[in-house]
């Protein structure tokens, strides 16, 4: 394979010379070094690994700064007799991220899709909800400002409108990220369904493909529990509630996760009358208590109707009346509403794969199982996104395709890191988390310290009138170490990613503490929350942080 690696210490050709007798030692061929460009590019035989290649330049007293694959000798030099080098499954973001960067590597490569091209996230996930929640929190600040000497106001929402343009959107993206880039990279698109028939072989409407590597990026779909006359109701997923044409007077959103939550406020601030349901004694019960508390205060301050602790019963149907008959604390109650929201979840598309054929196992969900590598039990295949039950974040399916291209096709071995994956709910307030918890730290053998910052001491949350939510930072006792950040504000979403910083990259609470935050922003809180953990930040002046 050809190899591109960025070095620091290069200063003149005696350097460049240097170099090149450290990798023509190793047995590595075509060798151009330039200090000037501060690389070196080298055919490396398939037999010596890179890391021997890293420890030799390392031990020269050189600093490597990248690494990069340019050419696989073996996928361009050595013909093979399968019909591709990667077959990929699935059309998001984790496969066309594995394409893109396999064709780099200069990769025959091939796509299948039974739907519609570009996964849950453009299509039917984060793109259309996103643009449908920016248009409800318009919505609803024209009907209600905290501000003294603003008359605002809102008229009758045409949920069609609304629709129509989301789709516009959809279809804008779909073409421009995803259709488009087909004949940019030039793989070839399949359209059908995929099964596997042996370990080495896919049929694809009725033609048998073989391929060197195969990757499963089949994405999920929501999952429907069992409650008794639900099969006989018609109620709504997360597809189909974001293609209504008519705005629903009422709406039972059953389930409060991030998916609940985002489509019932969305709702909600259209102007529906909107109750959450859950079987959980609190909401979002993986997250920290003071997180759980802030979200179900804020839910509840904009009037939404919050049922926690309930034993499903029954559901039925009466006309246009969906029924959903509960127990909480020991006592029968019926909830009614003109439409049922189901969002319990979402499982893995694993069924119509056949995946027995190609032994490649799956865990108690459906789930493809991977190891560290993103190989399933089946070495040539490998799996990537959401149907490996992954966090369900087109972010992280992207990256898992880079690995999973870079390992398949670039022959390197690079490990899957989920360390300190942000997550964002785009409620509003909007939620936002990066690494441990307060019990996860403490389960993972951490003497835990932590801080707790409302957002009422926050100001930027005060010159907005908005001040439910809260700041939360998890760190070890021992070396101050930031292990987890959590919040619930306004923009939360967009302070989570510096936090993630912190987390990745092992700042500790003085790293925050010493960094200077601009004055009337969000992310202030970061620092004032790092302040908390030795001071009464109520007492100090505006700026002082």
């Amino acid at each position: 394979m050809r190899v591109r690696i960025e070095i620091r210490g290069m200063t003149c050709t005696s350097c460049e010379g240097h170099i090149q007798s450290i990798l023509k030692n190793l047995g590595a061929q075509n060798i151009d070094a330039s200090y000037l460009k501060n690389n070196v590019e080298f055919q490396l035989p398939s037999t010596i690994d890179i890391e021997i290649a890293h420890k030799a330049i390392h031990d020269a007293n050189y600093e490597i700064s990248h690494t990069e694959i340019i050419q696989n000798k073996e996928i361009t030099d050595k013909k093979s007799t399968e019909d591709y080098d990667l077959f990929i499954i699935g059309s998001g973001g984790a496969a066309f991220s594995a394409a893109i960067k396999a064709i780099e590597y200069g990769a025959k490569v091939a796509m299948v899709e039974r739907g519609i091209i570009g996964g849950t996230c453009v299509n039917v996930g984060c793109v259309p909800s996103k643009t449908l929640l920016r248009a409800g929190e318009i919505n609803n600040l024209a009907k209600q400002n905290p501000f003294n000497g603003l008359n605002t106001s809102a008229g009758i929402v045409n949920l069609e409108a609304l629709v129509e343009q989301k789709n516009e959107l959809v279809m804008q993206l779909r073409s421009e990220k995803y259709v488009n880039l087909i004949d940019e990279y030039g793989f070839k698109m399949f359209k059908g369904e995929a099964k596997f028939i042996d370990e080495n072989t896919v049929e694809v409407n009725s033609e048998k493909i073989t391929s060197k590597y195969f990757l499963i990026a089949t994405g999920a779909s929501p999952s429907i529990p069992y409650i008794p006359g639900l099969k006989e109701v018609d109620y709504l997923t997360s597809t189909s509630l974001l293609e209504l044409k008519q705005l629903p007077k009422s709406l039972i959103v059953i389930g409060s996760g991030y998916i609940g939550m985002e489509l019932g406020q969305l709702f909600h601030n259209l102007g529906t009358e909107v109750t959450l349901i859950q079987r959980s004694e609190r909401v979002l019960k993986n997250y920290d208590l003071e997180i759980s508390e802030a979200v179900e205060k804020a839910l509840t301050e904009q009037g939404i109707n919050v049922i926690k602790g309930v034993t499903y019963e029954s559901i039925d149907q009466d006309g246009d009346t969906k029924k959903v008959r509960v127990t909480v604390n020991g006592q029968e109650k019926v909830i009614e509403a003109e439409q049922l929201l189901i969002a319990t979840g979402r499982k893995p598309n694993t069924n119509y794969l056949q995946l027995s054929e190609a032994n490649v196992k799956v865990g108690s969900r459906g789930e493809v199982l991977i190891d560290e590598y993103a190989r399933t039990s089946n070495t040539k295949i490998y799996a990537a996104g959401d149907v490996t039950m992954a966090p369900q974040f087109v972010y992280v399916a992207a990256y898992q395709g880079g690995i999973v291209a870079d390992n398949a096709i670039g022959g390197l071995n690079r490990k899957l890191n989920l360390e300190s994956v942000p997550g964002v709910t785009f409620t509003n307030p909007s939620i936002a988390t990066v690494g441990l918890t307060e019990e996860q730290a403490k389960q993972n053998g951490f003497d835990v310290k932590t801080s707790v910052l409302p957002l009422d001491a926050v100001p930027r949350a005060l010159v907005n009138r908005e001040t439910t939510g809260v700041f939360k930072l998890v760190a070890d006792a021992k070396t101050l170490k930031v292990l987890g950040v959590h919040i619930v504000a306004e923009n939360a979403g967009e302070v989570i990613y510096a936090a993630t910083l912190a987390v990745k990259f092992g700042l500790t609470i003085d790293d925050l503490r010493e960094s200077l935050a601009p004055y009337l922003t969000m992310a202030e809180g970061l620092k004032l929350a790092a302040l908390t953990f030795d001071k009464d930040v109520s007492k100090l002046s505006c700026c002082a942080g």
